[in-house]
Formats: C-alpha cells, sequence, structure tokens
C-alpha cells in the first residue's frame, strides 16, 4: 500500500537518519526559500493574499509582515514562495516542493516550538514525499492539466508537518488521507498568466498543515487515498510507468534557480547568455533567433503576453527581454517596445532528437546577426540542477541580490544551529 509505506517513512524519520549531504541540501532549501519568500512577500499577489485575509492571531512568522496564526503563515508564506517563480523545483517529479513543504513544515515547528533539527528533518520528509509522488503521477498527471505543485505538494505538506508534529505511523496515515482530498491545482491557472498559480502553493502547504492537525486529533482520513480505486492515482492520473523507490532522499535531486520565470525556460536563457557572454552583440544587431528545444517549452510560446505572470511563461518574451537586458532579473520583466520587437525576431521549434531526451531539458539557440555572423549553444540541462549544482554561497549570492540591504551575516545560523528552537533560529534570520 502506497500511503502506508510513505507514513511509515514520514513518521519513522529523524534527523540522525540524515546524511550530512543532505542536512546540507536541505539547509541550501531552507536558505533559498527564505531569500525568494521575504522578496515575494512584497510582490503584487502577496500583497492582494494579505489584505484579504490577515495574517491572524498567533506567533508563527509571516515572513516579511510580523507574525500571525499557524495556519494563515503557512498560506501565505506559499504564496511569497512561489510568486516570483524563484524557488526550487525537481524536474522529474515536475513540482516546486519547497514552496509548499517549507511553509507547512516551518508553521508546525514555531507552533511546537521544534527544535531546528527537527525541522530540518520535517523538510526532508515532506520533500521525500512531494517527489515521490510527483515521480508516481507523472506525466500523465501533467498531461491531464494537473499543477502537481498544487496536488502532491499538498502530500508533502502534510508529511512535513506531520514529522516535526511527531505524529505516529496511523495518524501519519490519516494526515495523508486528508491531504489527497484536498490536493487540487490546475494548470490552466499557470498558463493562463494568473496568480492562482501561486495559490496552489499556498494552498498545498495549508491543506497539509491542516491535515496533519486534523489527524493529531483523531480525524480520520482515507488509508488508501493514494492508489485505492477513487484515490488519486485513478482519479487523477494516468497510468503511472512505475512506483519510486522511498527513502533515497530525493531532496539531493532538486534544483535551485537563477532566473524567475518557468524552468522550461531555463535551458534557452542560458543558451542565449552564453552567446551574449561570448560576442557581446546588441539585440539592435540581432536578424533573427532560432530556438530549438522539447514539446513541452515549445509550448511556452505566447508573443503578447498580457500579464507579468503570463511574462513568466513565455519563452520568446523572457529571451527577448534577456537579449535587450543582458540578464533576466526580478526588475526587467517589463515588455517595451524594442522587446517586443525582438521577440518577433524568435522562432521555435521543437526538435525530434531533444524531445527524445528522457527527463533532460535541452534548448539550442542559434543568433543570426545582420552582418551575417551565426552564433549558437546548446544546453543539455540548464544550470542549477543537482548535475551542476548552486553552492551555500550561490545561494547567500541570490538572497542577497533578492533583498538588498539585508545582513548577510545573519544567515549564518541556518547552517550552524543544532539544538536551537526552530522559532530561534528564524527569529534571528528574519526578524
Amino acid at each position: 500500500m502506497i500511503t502506508a509505506k510513505l507514513a511509515q517513512f514520514a513518521s519513522s524519520l529523524s534527523y540522525t537518519d540524515l546524511p550530512p549531504q543532505i542536512i546540507e541540501k536541505a539547509r541550501i532549501c531552507i536558505l533559498d526559500f527564505m531569500g525568494v519568500a521575504l522578496r515575494g512577500s512584497e510582490e503584487r499577489s502577496g500583497i492582494s493574499a494579505l489584505r484579504a485575509l490577515g495574517t491572524g492571531q498567533g506567533n508563527v512568522m509571516v515572513i516579511g509582515h510580523g507574525r500571525g496564526s499557524d495556519e494563515r503563515a503557512a498560506l501565505l508564506n506559499g504564496i511569497f514562495a512561489h510568486n516570483l517563480d524563484l524557488d526550487d523545483g525537481h524536474r522529474g517529479a515536475q513540482l516546486h516542493p519547497g514552496a509548499c513543504v517549507i511553509p507547512a513544515a516551518l508553521a508546525a515547528a514555531e507552533a511546537m516550538d521544534a527544535e531546528f533539527k527537527e525541522f530540518i528533518a520535517g523538510v526532508v520528509a515532506g520533500y521525500e514525499v512531494a517527489i515521490f509522488m510527483g515521480l508516481l503521477a507523472n506525466p500523465g498527471h501533467r498531461e491531464r492539466g494537473f499543477h502537481t505543485t498544487g496536488t502532491c505538494g499538498t502530500f508533502g505538506a502534510a508529511a512535513a508537518a506531520a514529522s516535526v508534529m511527531g505524529l505516529d505511523f496511523e495518524e501519519t496515515v490519516n494526515a495523508l488521507g486528508l491531504a489527497g482530498t484536498q490536493a487540487a491545482g490546475l494548470l490552466e491557472s499557470d498558463h493562463s498568466g494568473s496568480m492562482g498559480k501561486h495559490l496552489h502553493a499556498g494552498r498545498a502547504a495549508h491543506s497539509g498543515l491542516i491535515s496533519a492537525k486534523l489527524a493529531s486529533e483523531g480525524f480520520t482520513g482515507a488509508e488508501s487515498i493514494i492508489e485505492g480505486k477513487e484515490g488519486f492515482i485513478n482519479a487523477m492520473c494516468q497510468s503511472p510507468s512505475g512506483t519510486p523507490e522511498t527513502g533515497v532522499f530525493h531532496i539531493g535531486d532538486v534544483y535551485l534557480k537563477r532566473y524567475p520565470v518557468c524552468r522550461h525556460l531555463h535551458s534557452a536563457l542560458d543558451c542565449a547568455l552564453e552567446i551574449l557572454e561570448m560576442t557581446r552583440f546588441s539585440a539592435s544587431e540581432i536578424h533573427d533567433v532560432l530556438v530549438e528545444t522539447y514539446e513541452v517549452a515549445a509550448e511556452h510560446d505566447n508573443y503578447s503576453p498580457k500579464t507579468i505572470e503570463a511574462v513568466r511563461q513565455s519563452l520568446p518574451v523572457s529571451l527577448a527581454i534577456l537579449m535587450e537586458k543582458g540578464d533576466l532579473n526580478i526588475e526587467d520583466l517589463e515588455i517595451t517596445s524594442d522587446v517586443r520587437e525582438t521577440a518577433s525576431k524568435i522562432r521555435i521549434m521543437v526538435d525530434p532528437e531533444m524531445q527524445g531526451m528522457k527527463n533532460r531539458r535541452p534548448a539550442r539557440v542559434t543568433v543570426r546577426l545582420r552582418d551575417g555572423s551565426v552564433h549558437t549553444a546548446f544546453r543539455e540541462l540548464p544550470s542549477g540542477e543537482p548535475e551542476d549544482p548552486y553552492t551555500w554561497e550561490d545561494i547567500l549570492e541570490k538572497f542577497a541580490l533578492l533583498n538588498p540591504g539585508y545582513r548577510r551575516d545573519k544567515l549564518g545560523v541556518l547552517r550552524g544551529a543544532w539544538s536551537e528552537t526552530t522559532s530561534e533560529v528564524i527569529s534571528e534570520v528574519l526578524d
């Protein structure tokens, strides 16, 4: 039984079970989450959610906005972490685990006054379950129109909160059962360029947390919610190709992001940046650009996005901005007449060979300049993948770029905390 298998893993995992490299990766993911969510707390969808819902009453960190209730903190922090499209992800599972798992684990840890070590163990448990579910469900789940971050992320959030709260096996089964019946998120929200995409992560964190809280008080959930006749797999997925392995610490395979746009665009952006750095051409010198890539990336072909959220899903416009600006940062997501002109020169094609490169995210960009010169770059994977990982220092730099004026020396506690409570560590970082 898959539900029982995941519950057994999450309820039995402790900090002492974690290899040093997994602890280090978890700390890097937490650092990345903090930097992205702190900046995301200032973004339009975050402010809108805050105004609509408030922080509630409590002493749990609502990043960038003081303290509030555990449930409201989980929801808001999930929105903050996902609204920049800069949060971590897993390419095989096709989801962003950190924005769902960490807010739930953090809310539970602060509410329980849990040690930071217990928080880390909960984060690892949550990543494991979320990524397992994404690997199990996809590609068929995505092909049916579901956003895996919102759906499978709910399971991960429940596992994380249950782990931090010390729920036993039976209680964790119930938490996962309750999470599964709340799992939701449609890709129409993503690809229409709406803020609904941000809500997916927030609701996953919130639903996971309340699932664990309900289970802790004896509220029951379906013990076969994943594999049952009318459970998650049969209702929301096509036939899975096989059952992934559990307990292999999938957090080690998580990628971290450089550009604030959909991950499927990153290989092409890396290629364009490589060409720019080699040739130092200006966008006005471009005659045309050909992007050859795989089908899912090529489908991100909106040449006239109407919102910032839609720009984040547009390969031609994101690429045009990078070629105009020389990079692609949060402050650059503006559609000017020059960007529109450059985007109009970009052609996107599906390359059959790249389409066949299973579980890779390849792109080739060819730029032809007005002087007749041609420049090409190819990436099999974007930067930041586990094959080419970002380090603690890289993410420190990302944190500083996102949050100018922040004292970087405060972040060392995330790497050195051993016996401190989670609240003590988070207060030192963010208060």
